[in-house]
């Protein structure tokens, strides 16, 4: 038996034995290197040369910073800020649940933290203003899912790593497919709410009241300002940019809102440490697993099989987004990421592909992932707050996932609107 039949035979049979990823993915490693009597401790100097790198502070550092920012009240002030801008309009209240997961994910960089902090505020709103829970909760983890497309985005911090790509660049190439995505998110919603009157009791568009809920919420817009401004401009790192993230919060919560109490700062770094600890520990193992499948060529298997299969570059598209839809069902986003960039990301670079352009979809293929069952954190979150199952929130959240899949399906076909930002700027 081969050693890489090892590796995958080991990995399938405790996920099927409902082992968690990075068990899975850890024990596999060690029964291939066991197995060619390779001694194990190169398998921690793998693992931990994988972990030890100066751009994943950014990961901690992101999260703390979006989890201080809803103790702190700016993600509140953010949400009254997208309502303004919709008005009255049928279906103005899930409009502005996109809106603010926009905004919400340009500070955050993840999809649950996105869901969370936004569908704590809107999902009863919507509910108490005639909206369905179900269609609540589905329109908020589907906009959810915006939160790791636009930047700053978690998951494009592990493939520029993983990738060995420039983390500035993906987040540059991040935001029109996240506008975009919001773009059809928006006229789903306008489709699915017109002639029912959902929009009563909204204030109306002015742009008085537009300028109203800019002046208090001018601290918590400069927030994403900051961040993407001083990344954009050169002027500090996106991991540079994540700890100006973390001390900007701290002073806008404790000095201007003064909403930041020491049980909110506790409760943010207990998050923190639990969303970095699983991460990293995925992380760990899955750099071993990666190494393993570079080492017995099994992306240049995959590759043959492929080009064996078709050479059409539009079918190839084809089989590679529905294979990442797939795996985005049963599999955490940042183990995908590092599982199938070591597999994929050769084959498409073979075939012309921008790495980046590669790496844009593939961060958009995770964000469905998040709302489709039977995996999507979104889901669980929304389903929590809402108080539905996750079979009617599964039910009502296809339409949000079918636009999100032609729009990713739009973007791979035409790489001129991911890569045309990047160029522009001059990467």
């Amino acid at each position: 038996m081969s050693e890489a039949t090892i590796l995958f035979l080991a990995f399938g049979t405790l996920l099927l034995l409902g082992a968690p990823i990075a068990v899975s993915l850890g024990v596999a490693a060690m029964a291939a290197f066991m197995a060619v009597g390779q001694d194990l401790s190169t398998l921690v100097q793998v693992a931990f040369s994988s972990v030890n790198q100066f751009p994943l502070m950014a990961l901690p550092a992101f999260v703390l910073s979006g989890a201080l920012m809803e103790s702190a009240g700016i993600s509140k002030r953010l949400v009254r800020v997208a309502e303004s801008l919709v008005g009255s309009i049928d279906g103005g209240l899930a409009i502005s649940t996109t809106l603010a997961c926009l905004f919400f994910g340009a500070i955050s960089g993840s999809g649950p933290a996105t869901t969370a902090a936004v569908g704590m505020l809107m999902i009863p709103a919507m509910v108490k203003r005639g909206y369905d829970s179900g269609y609540a909760s589905a329109a908020t983890a589907a906009s959810g899912g915006i939160g790791i497309i636009i930047p700053p985005s978690i998951p494009m911090v592990i493939y520029g790593v993983t990738a060995q790509e420039s983390i500035t660049e993906m987040f540059v190439a991040g935001v029109m497919p996240g506008l975009l995505i919001a773009f059809g998110l928006i006229i789903m919603h306008l489709i699915r709410c017109r002639g029912k009157g959902l929009g009563e009791g909204m204030p109306p568009l002015s742009v008085k009241h537009i300028l109203v809920t800019l002046r208090k919420g001018f601290w918590s817009i400069m927030a994403p300002v900051i961040i993407l401004g001083g990344i954009y401009s050169g002027l500090f790192t996106p991991t540079e940019s994540a700890i100006v993230a973390i001390f900007y919060t701290l002073f806008v919560g404790i000095f201007i809102y003064r909403e930041l109490t020491i049980k909110g700062l506790m409760k943010s770094l207990e998050t923190t440490s639990w969303l970095t600890g699983r991460v990293l520990i995925i992380m760990f193992t899955a750099f071993s697993f990666g190494r393993l499948l570079v080492q017995y060529r099994v992306p240049d298997a995959i590759a043959e099989a492929l080009l064996a299969l078709t050479s059409d570059i539009h079918l190839i598209w084809v089989l590679v987004i529905l294979f990442l839809l797939f795996l985005g069902m049963f599999m955490e986003t940042l183990a995908l990421i590092m599982l199938v960039t070591p597999v994929l990301l050769p084959i498409m670079i073979s075939l012309g592909i921008d790495p980046i352009h590669f790496g844009i979809v593939l961060v958009c293929c995770c964000g469905v992932g998040f709302s489709t069952p039977p995996l999507g954190e979104n889901m669980f979150i929304a389903s929590g707050i809402g108080g539905v199952s996750l079979e009617e929130i599964s039910w009502k959240a296809i339409p949000f996932c079918i636009i999100t899949v032609g729009v990713i399906f739009i973007m791979a076909y035409f790489p001129g609107i991911i890569m045309w930002l990047p160029r522009a700027l001059g990467y």
